[in-house]
């Protein structure tokens, strides 16, 4: 099996009549801005009919397949297009395997940091290999595991999640990652709906000084889904005494991680058919059954061995951390397969932004593991800036080695970009770009972010499409759920509908999970030929796409539609101002009206200046935006709701300001604290009224 992978690899490489799309050269892609000119005819490549097959037959050449894909793409259902459709692959043996193979097997594969258990380790390829090996045996022999079955993975953010994922690609198993510490009832919707055959679990997670029990939640889940799993696999973790102690039932077996690794046989790859699913990842919206969005084998390889090459500019021996969560797709693409099949060395952290100790700790990694690239958030920098308001704590590290930086996740204000170029830039002695990009979990990879070498940079812009990604604004259909486009293409620089014209390129998703109606009317019928991203915003002369907001975070005052964007980014630029929400609130003369909540920063003192700052910033709104916005409401509140992926609940406080009683119904399970929805009720309860 070995044998014949490397052999295709290397057959694969020496076609000359695949390599019609070429990338800039090495030493141009250490820049994360582009000629204009170079790029334009990269991107027209990627997404002309004529072309883009040859496009990505090439960047699908660069991986090892056990059959080279000759027919690249199948539009014969033009909604669900398929790409590498005759090709066989493994991602686990792209993500290790083949650095073995090449000699890198004692380059480090994964740095292990935990601030929050005082945890180090590190894993080289080898040692990694090893783990996943064992574990895939443990699958395949212990639990029954075969090509196709479903496993759900209920983990912290520990090693063995990342061996866990690897071990399913390993032998063809679908993997669905739960975020660790998810209720129970949100837990079984997923067990039913994958009809997972074994939950891979620990004991318990760590968040700051918090020990979060698993076993209660497990517990619930198992008595409330309906599909009951064969078997149950535990990592037992030093910070709870407890070992979980799942209740007896015939249905399921409980098996420990560390017995059942140590008597293992290692499990070889199995490959699969391109068009098989890797992973099965649910998105957490505020409302309604969550989507289980279904990401290809062959093409999320590819994708992400483009998208780290191409637009991370990160490679074999590169240092890669990203502060996100494996239970998040950004966990997916830049925590484990994007970083892993470029040959990176990537850096796992069971910590928070602050408070693991201090909000310094993005820094310390950066410079006790050498980073090369760092991605993140913006409400983790915003977080940051509350409690560092002015940076002083990157001055106590060297950041020598970090290239670029990269935000997604929440759109990135123009404010907290500048101040994090010029901080990290002084203390580098050279400049660190910040790279804001946009995609979303059904993407699975970067669709905006391309740097214009002769355009400034424009901070609050997401910059251009990827290659493969051919995004348009469209005229928003109005007019319900049902509505569709009138396909008009907006002017520049009108705000409208952000769409990407089908196909979508590899790695996107192929569909929702047992569903395929919901995947059409949730994302291809409003806009026909196009997949339609949920987010409003526009497009400049050169073609920058700029993200305001969700579409249901538009404000209507007096028939004038506002972004939360604009509205937001006019708030943010005071210099007391650390966070800022804005919501659409329902008025009886103009419609809607906008109510604004803030969150100062650190350094001030809310009872001397609060009431100061409320009235600079309505001040603020009708000189950068206008008196159209009928801006006069804006309340000062000690933190705002989050998911713990970072995203603000704007629709929830939407319902809070509406006098939606229930609005604790609608709480997704993926929120961060409850306890700050309840602080924020109280304010509005004693500061607004609905009208």
């Amino acid at each position: 099996m070995l044998a014949r992978l490397i052999n295709v690899a290397a057959a694969t490489r020496k076609s000359a009549a695949i390599r019609a799309a070429a990338l800039p050269s090495s030493a141009a892609r250490r820049s994360f801005r582009m000629e204009r000119k170079a790029y334009d005819e990269l991107h027209a490549r990627s997404v002309n009919p004529a072309t883009r097959n040859a496009f990505w037959q090439e960047q699908a050449s660069k991986l090892t397949w056990q059959r080279f894909p000759t027919q690249i793409l199948d539009m014969s259902k033009p909604d669900f297009p398929r790409w590498f459709v005759d090709g066989e692959i493994n991602a686990c043996y792209n993500a290790i395997d083949r650095h073995v193979a090449e000699g890198r097997g004692e380059q480090v594969a994964l740095y292990y940091d935990s601030p929050v258990t005082g945890v180090k380790s590190k894993f080289t390829y080898n040692q990694l290999l090893d783990q996943v090996e064992r574990f895939a045996g443990v699958l395949k022999d212990s639990c029954n595991v075969k090509k196709g079955d479903a496993v759900v993975i209920y983990m912290p953010m520990i090693p063995e999640g990342i061996i866990s994922m690897l071990a399913c690609a390993r032998i063809g198993a679908v993997h669905s990652v739960v975020f660790g510490g998810f209720a129970a009832r949100e837990l079984a919707i997923r067990i039913d709906d994958v009809k997972a055959k074994v939950v891979v679990t620990a004991s318990c997670g760590v968040e700051t000084t918090k020990v979060i029990e698993y076993e209660p939640h497990l517990k619930g889940a198992l008595e409330l889904c309906k599909h009951k799993p064969e078997r149950i696999v535990s990592k037992h973790r030093e910070p709870t005494a407890v070992r979980p102690n799942l209740p007896a039932r015939s249905s399921w077996v409980q098996l420990d991680w560390d017995t059942e690794v140590a008597r293992a046989r290692k499990a070889s790859c199995v490959p699969v058919k391109s068009t098989d699913p890797l992973y099965v990842l649910y998105t957490s919206g505020s409302t309604g059954t969550p989507k289980g969005i279904v990401r290809d084998t062959g093409g999320y390889c590819t994708a992400m061995s483009f998208s780290m090459d191409f637009f991370m500019r990160a490679g074999k021996g590169d240092v890669y951390f990203s502060s996100s969560d494996i239970g998040w797709v950004v966990g997916h693409s830049y925590i484990v397969y994007g970083p892993l099949i470029a040959g990176c060395s990537t850096v796992m952290y069971e910590g928070k932004p602050v408070g693991t100790p201090d909000a310094g700790a993005f820094w310390r990694m950066v410079e006790e593991y050498k980073v090369n690239t760092l991605f993140s958030a913006p409400t983790a920098l915003r977080a940051i800036r509350k409690v560092d308001p002015n940076g002083d704590l990157i001055k106590h590290y060297n950041l020598k080695s970090l290239r670029g930086f990269f935000l997604a996740g929440e759109r990135a204000d123009p404010e907290t970009v500048s101040f994090y170029s010029k901080a990290l830039s002084a203390q580098r002695g050279e400049e660190v770009p910040i790279v804001d990009c946009f995609w979303q979990t059904e993407t699975g990879w970067t669709v905006c972010g391309v740097q214009d070498v002769s355009k400034k940079v424009l901070p609050g812009s997401t910059a251009k499409p990827l290659p493969g990604f051919d995004v348009q604004i469209l005229e928003d259909a109005e007019g319900g759920e049902n509505a569709v486009s009138s396909g008009k293409i907006m002017k520049e620089n009108e705000m409208g509908m952000i769409c990407i014209r089908n196909p979508l390129p590899p790695g996107a998703l192929l569909t929702v999970h047992n569903n395929d109606a919901r995947y059409i009317s949730s994302y291809m019928k409003m806009h026909p030929g196009y997949y339609t991203t949920g987010d409003m915003g526009f497009k400049d002369h050169d073609d920058y796409i700029t993200v305001m907001s969700r579409n249901d975070d538009l404000i209507n005052v007096a028939g004038h539609r506002l972004s939360t964007g604009t509205l937001e980014q006019a708030i943010s630029g005071h210099p007391d101002v650390a966070e800022v929400a804005c919501v659409g609130a329902k008025d009886s003369l103009k419609g809607e009206v906008c109510v604004g909540f803030i969150v100062l920063s650190s350094k001030v003192d809310p009872d001397k200046r609060g009431p100061a700052v409320e009235k600079e910033c309505i001040a603020r709104v009708r000189e950068l935006v206008g008196p159209v916005a009928s801006f006069h409401n804006c309340y000062i509140v000690h933190a705002l709701p989050k998911t713990r992926s970072g995203k603000i609940l704007r629709t929830i406080i939407r319902r809070m300001v509406n006098g939606d009683e229930k609005w604790i119904d609608k709480v997704p399970a993926t929120v961060e604290d409850v306890s700050v929805l309840h602080a924020l009720e109280k304010v509005v309860q004693e500061r607004w009224k609905p009208q």
